[in-house]
Formats: C-alpha cells, structure tokens, sequence
C-alpha cells in the first residue's frame, strides 16, 4: 500500500463553473482518487474555493454583499455541487480561512529572510473614475501578444502569456469601464524567481515520467524570451492576506494584500491543515513535511494548462525558496479546454452548461462518463449535444445497463432472485476469463498512467465482453435444452456485473453504488485473477434486480437542451 496526496486546482469562488472546469481539473482528480483508494492505497484528497483576489471582489460588489458574505455562500454552493458530482474530497477547504492565512504570511517571511523578496516602486494604473489603483484583473484589454480583445491585467486566457496590466493594449477599468486612467507610483513586492532559475530548471529536469504538456509549458516560461522573471506578489484589494512577515507588519505595506496566485496554492497546505482542524485527519505534516514522514507520499497535482505556469515555477519556487522541508509535486496531470459546441463557454452569455443546470437535466453518472471519455488530454475536446447523446445512448445505456438488466431479470424469471448454483464452465468461459484478464490488466495500466481516455475505453471493453459472452452464451436458449449449463452462464454473468461494480466505481460511483447495493456485495475487494472475480459468487446469493440504470436520451430532449444552452447572441 502506497500513500498518495492528491490535489485538484482550486476553482474561483466567482459563481458556479461549467463543465470545462470540471474535467480540467476536479473530475480526473476525483477518478484517480478513488482508483487509488479501490486499489487498497492511502489518500489524501483536496481541494478548496479560491477566495481572493479581484473575481471574488467583482463577484461580490456585482451581488451586493460584503467580501466575506459572499464567499461563504458561494463556497457551500460549490461544495455541495462537487457532492452532488460525487467528487470524494478527503477536505473542500477554504483559501479564506485562518490556516492558509498563517501560512501564507510564514512563507512571505521565510522567502524574505532567505533575500527572495524585494520591495519595487513602480508605476501602476490608476483609475479616477474609481479612485483606485487596479490590480491586475479590474483591467482589460487587448493581448499584445496575440490580439485577443479580452485579456486580462495579468494573464491572456487565450494564449496563456502572462501580463502585466501595463503591457495592454486599450486598457479599461472592468470596475466602471473608464479608459481615464493614469500611470502612478505605488510600492509593492516582487518574488525574486529569476534567481531560483537554476534550481528549477533542475528540479524540472528531474521529472522525467511528467506529461509533455506540462513540461514543455513549464520550458517555455523558465527559458523563453527574458527567461523567468522576478512576479510582483502584493496587490492593491481590500480582500485577501494582508501583507505581514509572519506576525510581524510589514513597513510600507499597510493597507496591501497578498496576490491571489501566492497565497491559493499555499491553500493546497492549508487545507490539509483544516482537515485536522475539522476532526478529519490527526496528522496533517506527514503528507506534506518529508522531516515528518512525506517523503513516501507520492503526490500529484490536476488542473488544466492554465494553470500549468504557476504550478511548475511559482508555487514550487515558494517552497523551495522557503528552505523548509516541504513535499514537492511528483506528478502534474495538465488538460487542454474542453469548448462547448463550436465556441467557448460563457457565463454572461449563458452559454454551455454549468454544474447545476447538468445535474438538474441528468443523474451524474452520465456527465461523469461523457466528460472523462472525452477528457481533452492531448488536444482540446468538444462538447456537442450529439456526440453528448451518442456515448451516453451506447456507453451506458446499451452496453452497461443492457447487460446487467438482461441478466438480472432473466435470472430472476428463470431461477428467482438468487444466485443459481451448478454447471461448470466450458471453452467459451475460459475464453472470456482470459480476455478478462488481459483487459483488466491493461484497465489498470492505464489508470496508473492516468491516462484517462484509454482507461474509459478500456473499461468500455471490458463491459462489452460480457455482452458479446451473453450473446453468445444465450442462456436463454440454452436453458430449455440443459438448465444446469444455463445456471452456470447466468452465475458467471452475475459475477461480471459484480466484477464491473467494483472496476467502473471511479468513472461511475452512483451507478456501481447501486450495483453492489442489488447483489449485496458492499466491501468487495479490488479484483485479482479475473477467473477468482467471476467465480466470486458460488450460487445461493440473494440479489434484487436494479431499476433501468440509464434512460436513453431521446432527440426531442436533445433539441431542447440544445436551444436551452445555446446562450444568448
């Protein structure tokens, strides 16, 4: 048994995220959780709201409550959402609270004892329309890099280059629109990463099993152009960590907060903090202090490429600067964007679907399955309603919940609601034992490797095995010229849906919960030889047969949600 520390990266607390959002980060996170989990490991799961900074401060004065109100009830909503999606977080924690607030102001000290920080007297945008300083996001503008008309005062969402408020083109204020802005000096701290440059590129070399994509993101930033520069890491806001050595003030920072991507990392720490604060946990340094026992915790990281950046140099430069014995990541799991039907998500324009109206429309299951058998791993994906229908129509509905209706109500009319007893197999059983076993191998591979699509196709194979078996079999026919063979071949199938309850549980929790609730079977172990795990049940088992597990989506509700979603303009 390995211990694992899984986090998933930290979603705004600016309203609720759509489905881009949650597999880019949350969902896979969630899927190799509980792999590991079902594979006997030790895990530590978390996550938290990310609570300061400028979107949670529009977010706020856009709904008339006070910073913190808001938040507050912004993070019960999107936890109860991740439950509802049945996201298994060990911890939801809070960037907000006390323990990332000490963390947060320990690091700053640290990193300035050791010379990694240096007070920079600068010019910054002014707005007289607002009569205050903009930090970073209250600008927009166009990206002087690629052109897009929406970037933001510190990073372009389309080409992911991080900016400067003052490198816009056009900047307005997205507090009151003004362009009547003005250069001022301010004073603010900048985090000295260029002087950590060697000891990343280092570091990153080092990581020789990570994923392309994040390397070559963390590549491009550390040696491109100018090379990794110092980042200012103090804003101007009302909200957020107030800028402090430890306990101590910090002289001429009165009145400034620490900037968002600073202190929302430090929060993955704080919540394993929080975790043992709400009673969860006892010991929160071993996963996360290798004087203290994390050095054998293998830890991964999920988010998407945005994110990438600051996961790669910033945070890790927080930890190594630290000169503390803090637990590094050992593995960044990184995904592209999934778009929404030829175009982007949009929450103004009420565009794509977002976690609430999904699980008002449909169980979770069914987005869980389309969304991690199309996660956008080596290039974006596209959500369509089409392809939405399809894989949930076939997947689910005709594979998976065909068979286990077929054999569950078939035993049922034949041989009662228990197991039936007697038969033994012969070459078509031994032949799908081994094709079992090949593919459960090859399923758990994948998983280990989180490879996420070919792990879903693997398990979709595996599901369709036992349908091609059951057709072959047809103990239906079979079980007018020889019952005993024919209880033979409803036993072995009632093993298979045993056997899909325990390995579709990570893709699928809700519907394998089911599963393992009508045969009875809860606490059943990882399966071993495949032969073992469809010789399981031996017959005299009770059982119930499940309710039609997955209702197909008809085209006429396919239109409507179509033209529900479609957004507006």
């Amino acid at each position: 048994m390995a211990r694992h520390l899984i986090t998933s990266a930290l979603p705004y607390i600016n309203g609720i995220k759509h489905l881009g959002t949650l597999v880019g980060s949350q969902l896979p996170a969630d899927l190799y959780a509980r792999y590991l989990r079902g594979r006997g490991h030790e895990v530590l799961f978390l996550c938290a709201t990310d609570e300061h900074g400028t979107p949670a401060e529009i977010a706020a004065a856009k709904a008339g409550q006070p910073d913190a109100d808001y938040c507050a009830e912004m993070h019960a909503v999107q936890e109860e959402l991740a439950r509802g999606f049945g996201l298994s977080f060990d911890h939801f924690g809070r960037s907000s609270g006390p323990q990332n607030r000490r963390l947060t102001q320990h690091f700053a000290a640290r990193l300035a004892e050791a010379g990694l920080i240096r007070e920079v007297s600068e010019r910054q945008m002014y707005s007289h329309a607002d009569g205050r300083f903009l930090p970073d996001r209250y600008i927009e503008g166009t990206c002087p890099n690629c052109g897009f008309p929406e970037a933001r005062g510190d990073q372009c969402d389309n080409c992911t280059k991080q900016l400067d408020p003052v490198d816009l083109i056009d900047p307005h204020s997205t507090i009151s629109g003004s362009t009547d802005l003005e250069m001022r000096e301010t004073k603010h701290l900048y985090l000295r990463q260029s002087a950590m440059k060697d000891a990343l590129n280092d570091w990153i070399d080092r990581q020789e099993s990570w994923p392309v994509l994040t390397t070559s993101i963390a590549k491009k930033w550390l040696n491109d152009g100018e090379g990794l520069q110092d980042r200012g890491i103090t804003r101007d806001l009302n909200w957020g960590v107030p800028v402090q050595k430890g306990d101590e003030p910090w002289p001429g920072m009165e009145g400034k907060v620490f900037y968002v991507w600073f202190d929302a990392p430090i929060e993955y720490i704080a919540a394993a903090q929080e975790w043992v604060d709400a009673g969860k946990g006892d010991d929160w340094e071993r996963w996360w202090r290798t004087d203290k026992g994390a050095e054998d915790v293998r830890y991964t990281q999920f988010m998407g490429k945005d994110n990438v950046p600051f996961h790669t140099l910033g945070f890790p430069v927080t930890l190594l600067g630290s000169g503390e014995p803090w637990k590094l990541v050992d593995y960044i799991k990184s995904f592209n964007y999934l778009t929404y039907d030829g175009g982007q998500f949009s929450t103004s324009r009420g565009r794509g679907v977002f976690m609430d109206a999904a699980l008002e429309i449909l169980p979770a299951d069914t987005w869980r399955w389309w969304l991690l058998s199309h996660a956008p791993e080596s290039s974006d994906s596209e959500f369509t309603w089409e392809n939405f229908q399809a894989g949930v129509n076939k997947d689910l509905a005709d594979v998976l919940g065909n068979f286990v209706s077929r054999i569950t109500k078939f035993c049922r009319s034949k041989f009662g609601e228990t197991v039936p007893e007697g038969g033994a197999w012969g070459p078509a059983e031994e032949a799908l034992a081994e094709e079992i076993e090949g593919r459960l191998r090859a399923y758990e591979a994948q998983m280990e490797a989180m490879e996420v699509r070919k792990a879903s196709a693997e398990l979709r194979a595996l599901w369709v095995a036992g349908n091609e078996y059951l057709q072959g079999a047809a103990p239906w026919a079979t079980f007018k010229e020889d019952p005993e063979r024919a209880a033979m071949q409803v036993r072995l199938g009632l093993n298979l849906v045993r056997l899909y309850a325990v390995i579709s549980a990570p893709f699928i929790p809700f519907t394998a919960a089911v599963l393992t609730e009508a045969l009875g079977t809860d606490g059943a172990a990882w399966p071993g030889a495949a032969r073992e795990a469809l010789t399981a049940l031996t017959g005299g088992e009770a059982f119930t047969v499940p309710e039609n597990l997955f209702a197909k989506i008809t085209d006429e509700e396919r239109e409507g949600w179509a033209a529900r979603f479609a957004g507006k303009g």
